[in-house]
């Protein structure tokens, strides 16, 4: 027999994903056996609790799953041998309404998310099946992937598993069984958990999301570059209703903002030798509130001096950059811990857009380079700067302020050409420019000429050498490619708001 049955009818399609949630801290803001022991005790399961038990749950909802708790969970069969299925099912049926009160508030707005795509909702947890699939019928799961014990011919625990013990790589063995029993690709699945012994699981899946996570599956997140979600927090409506419901979170990489912060910390001049700053107008950057914030492009290195200029609001924000962006080393590390949005730009999808309004309907700072890109060769010396679209819609879209930001000379710490910054120039380090502009004046009518404002606005707060012409040498136009770029340098100076050539 099988240890994955369908909480209720799945609706599957051949090659699409599902989305996997863990239980405990994940779904639940805390361990679910406090409740469970409880309804065990009332079906007449057990007569009472065992010594230690308030202390393992405290340590559980510290610290997350302990290799020690695991041992035990695995003991569950064998403690439970000779005792009624039909008790643990009653209790299981009591424990589940008093469980569905403590789902965590933005859940129902992830499930609504992947049901509009058509994904089947599976709870994945090492809990024994029978405690927890009156929970995830109650809560209009699809199905539920977790440990089941062996059943005698006179309807009690034969002190056996059925199948696999539904932990660490346990639970990716029963993951895989179950989506290749209902034609699922794990590959456009998402999965979410706060434990680090589910990393099998998420590195597994197309889009790992990690929620709550435990001390070890914090470093994890920022390692693997996995958004971290905060399913506890409800965004304040600005009319005033009770809940403000927000859609597509499923694809927001919510960050816990403690993170963000501690990694914000890490933001200071003290931790880039290699470079200075002279950063001037923050104030205009609002306190509080949405804004849109943009910048030229100039080097990869743009996102630490952007990142060090947010920093000192002590706000937090969602960096909204190209791929290429959150696959360079170091700093993609810092666009990640700052919630980054990643845009694969061959895809033409607006899901980082809707992102961002999402971002910013939550009362989120967004920061975006219009550009789009770093301009190439001789068209990184042009005195007029080009943009696309995305931020003039953003607007629209928002209605949020539109901030520009002025950057100068971080090419000179990491130039086009170069695959890393220059970390060891610390006897003579270049000068980083930032300006904060007021914010602009959009007519929401034309995003072409609404783009033009932008960009006026990001040059007007550029040095006055950026608006002389210059003829770059054969050096400085090397300088400004790629390693290695062999393209159409006159195609760059073709390139265009709204396109991706």
């Amino acid at each position: 027999m099988t240890a994955i049955v369908p909480a209720s009818d799945t609706r599957t399609g051949t090659g699409s994903g599902a989305a996997f949630f863990d239980l405990d801290r994940t779904l639940l803001a805390e361990a679910s056996g406090t409740v469970f022991s409880a309804a065990m005790r009332e079906a007449g399961f057990t007569s009472r609790s065992i010594p230690g038990e308030g202390l393992l749950y405290r340590l559980f909802n510290a610290v997350g799953e302990t290799l020690p708790s695991m041992a035990l969970a695995r003991q569950g069969a064998a403690l439970a041998k000779g005792r009624s299925r039909e008790a643990v099912q009653r209790a299981g049926e009591a424990a589940a309404p008093q469980l569905a009160a403590l789902v965590q508030p933005l859940a129902a707005t992830v499930f609504a998310e992947h049901r509009r795509r058509g994904r089947p909702l599976v709870m994945a947890t090492t809990s024994p099946y029978d405690l927890v699939e009156p929970l995830a019928r109650l809560i209009g799961l699809d199905a539920v992937i977790a440990t089941r014990y062996g059943v005698g011919a006179d309807g009690t625990y034969d002190g056996s598993l059925d199948g696999p013990f539904v932990w660490s790589a346990g639970k990716l063995a029963a993951v895989r069984q179950w989506a290749d029993e209902h034609s699922i690709d794990l590959a456009a699945s998402f999965a979410y958990s706060d434990s680090i012994y589910d990393t099998p699981l998420l590195a597994s899946v197309g889009h790992p999301y990690v929620v709550n996570p435990d001390p070890r599956m914090r470093l994890m997140a920022v390692a693997r570059r996995w958004p971290t979600l905060d399913l506890s927090h409800v965004p304040d409506d600005p009319d005033g209703n009770e809940h403000l419901e927000v859609h597509s979170m499923a694809k927001v990489p919510i960050i816990n903002a403690d993170l963000q912060r501690m990694a914000m910390s890490f933001t200071h001049p003290l931790f880039f030798p290699y470079a200075k700053f002279d950063i001037g107008g923050t104030e205009r950057i609002p306190a509080s509130g949405p804004a849109i914030l943009v910048s030229n492009h100039r080097s990869y290195f743009d996102s630490a001096a952007i990142a060090l200029t947010i920093a000192r609001t002590e706000r937090t924000v969602r960096f909204l950059g190209k791929k290429e962006v959150f696959d360079a080393p170091i700093i993609g590390q810092l666009a990640t811990a700052m919630g980054g949005i990643r845009v694969d730009r061959g895809t033409g999808s607006d899901e980082p857009l809707e992102a961002a309004a999402e971002a910013l309907a939550n009362g989120d700072l967004v920061a975006m380079m219009p550009q789009g890109t770093i301009p190439r060769g001789r068209a990184f010396y042009d005195t007029e700067l080009t943009g696309r679209w995305g931020a003039a819609r953003l607007a629209k879209l928002s209605k949020a302020p539109v901030i520009p930001i002025g950057v100068w000379g971080t090419e000179k710490v990491w130039p086009r050409s170069a695959r890393l910054p220059n970390i060891i120039n610390v006897v003579s380090p270049p000068m980083i420019t930032v300006r904060v502009g007021a914010p602009i004046k959009l007519g929401y009518r034309s995003a072409d000429a609404d783009t033009k404002r932008i960009m006026q606005a990001i040059m007007d707060l550029l040095p006055a050498q950026s608006r002389v012409e210059h003829e770059p040498t054969e050096e400085e136009i090397a300088a400004a490619l790629p390693a290695g770029y062999k393209g159409d340098q006159h195609a760059e100076r073709l390139r265009r708001p709204g396109r991706d050539g």
